[in-house]
């Protein structure tokens, strides 16, 4: 499965996808830019991660 796959905002609440929108246009700027090596699925993971986590830190609200 494409890692990009992840990525995807359009199924989220608007509040959510507002935090979710730069996350995805980083990660496709990643791979139209950068070479595909392990280098870069680090990179993605890596940012995956903390897009999982801004979209929870937004669930938690105050």
């Amino acid at each position: 499965m494409n890692i990009l796959t992840f990525f995807a905002y359009e199924h989220l609440p608007k509040h959510l996808q507002v935090v979710s929108k730069p996350f995805c246009d980083t990660a496709n700027h990643v791979v139209d830019t950068l070479p595909d090596n392990e280098e870069r699925s680090v990179c993605l993971r890596k940012l995956l991660e903390a897009k999982d986590c801004a979209v929870r830190a937004q669930l938690g609200g105050k």
